[in-house]
């Protein structure tokens, strides 16, 4: 019987009800009538399949081996000892899978888009928040995953104040849902002569990527458009034209910058996606019970307020108040290393889900 979850993301057998019936709906000669209900439809169907396929091939797996168990007597140990390794890997790559039982989200598939916001202490916080630039960009690139900077503002002497950056991957977003928060620092300040040690904030949001055909409109009379002149890096052309773009949804007040691209045209176009994602995601927090003033109010990026704490003196530890889970390995979390944490979280929300 192919693993369910009780009605969650990998209750497999409706699963394969689902994909039965949209083959069903593309064997419609009206199907390819309407392109866009079509596209979706497909999308559907290749998201269903990406979930069903992996836990039929596993399923096939088991009956094989359980095969070859019971014509093994009297095998060379050979044999028997490929047997062994066969079901070795295939208890590992069944560790994997049932991982992924823990997204259960709609939008746990989807890439994300992920931004980090320097809190209270100046440049401290600025460098802070570069550190987790660079803590979740090599967390993604070791995930396999593309990560493009659509927004940077740097620090007045060090760091950056925000940064915007997309993920692109299957669950970047179900992974990274569990880095919202607060992250705090204690380390010896770099910056200070005296050598005293310093507490620094930043915060962290992270929405899906939406569709670019899903269905969210965007007034044209509702936005504004600002182009100003890209800083950084990226060369001549992005320094000398006009090419980065502010958007501004006024009845909501959320602002979008794009300034990543090399054509006007381009950084638009990523603006705008970006909106759309915001939008979609404000819509299904008030759906979820959430008052737009809670999406709207931010947290105080400052002390008490914090997810995890990362403390580099007077000893290394790093800990999420939420779960408890914790390591002495700081450098290696910064370095990318934060499955642990991922992982707590997500076995935890799914622990209260079913409570």
């Amino acid at each position: 019987m192919p693993w369910n979850d009780s009605g969650g993301i990998f209750d497999i057998d409706t699963k394969d009800r689902q994909i039965e019936t949209l083959q069903a709906q593309m064997t419609s000669q009206e199907f390819w009538q309407d392109a866009l209900a079509a596209n979706q439809v497909v999308q559907k169907l290749k998201s269903l399949k990406n979930i069903a396929e992996p836990w039929h091939r596993h399923e096939a797996r088991i009956k094989e081996i359980k095969e070859f168990f019971q014509i093994s007597e009297g095998e060379s140990v050979e044999f028997l000892s490929t047997i062994a390794s066969d079901l070795a890997k295939l208890s590992q790559d069944l560790e994997r899978l049932e991982f992924y039982t823990l997204f259960s989200g709609e939008f746990d598939k989807n890439s994300a888009i992920l931004s980090i916001n320097a809190g209270a202490g100046g440049t401290e916080s600025c460098d802070w928040a570069s550190m987790l630039l660079r803590m979740y960009t090599r967390w993604a690139q070791a995930q396999g995953f593309d990560v493009t900077i659509t927004d940077i503002l740097p620090g007045e002497e060090a760091g950056i104040k925000n940064v915007t950056i997309i993920i692109k991957g299957d669950y970047a977003y179900g992974y990274l849902v569990a880095e919202v928060g607060v992250h705090r620092l204690v380390r010896i300040s770099p910056f200070d002569a005296n050598k005293r040690r310093h507490t620094s904030f930043a915060s962290v949001d992270v929405i899906p990527e939406v569709e670019q055909d899903i269905d969210i409109e965007i007034k044209p009379e509702e936005i504004s458009l600002d182009l100003f002149r890209a800083g950084g890096k990226g060369g001549q052309h992005v320094n000398t034209t006009d090419s980065a773009v502010r958007i501004t949804h006024i009845p909501t007040g959320i602002v979008v910058q794009c300034q990543n691209e090399r054509s006007q045209h381009q950084n638009k176009m990523v603006a705008m996606g970006i909106l759309k994602s915001r939008l979609y995601e404000l819509e299904r927090r008030k759906q979820e019970d959430k008052v737009s003033a809670d999406y709207d109010k931010k947290q105080r990026i400052e002390w008490g307020s914090q997810i995890r704490s990362y403390v580099l003196h007077p000893y290394n530890m790093v800990k999420d108040h939420r779960t408890e889970f914790e390591t002495g390995d700081a450098n290696g979390t910064l370095d990318g290393k934060i499955d642990g944490f991922i992982e707590a979280y997500l076995r935890m929300a799914k622990t209260r889900k079913k409570t």
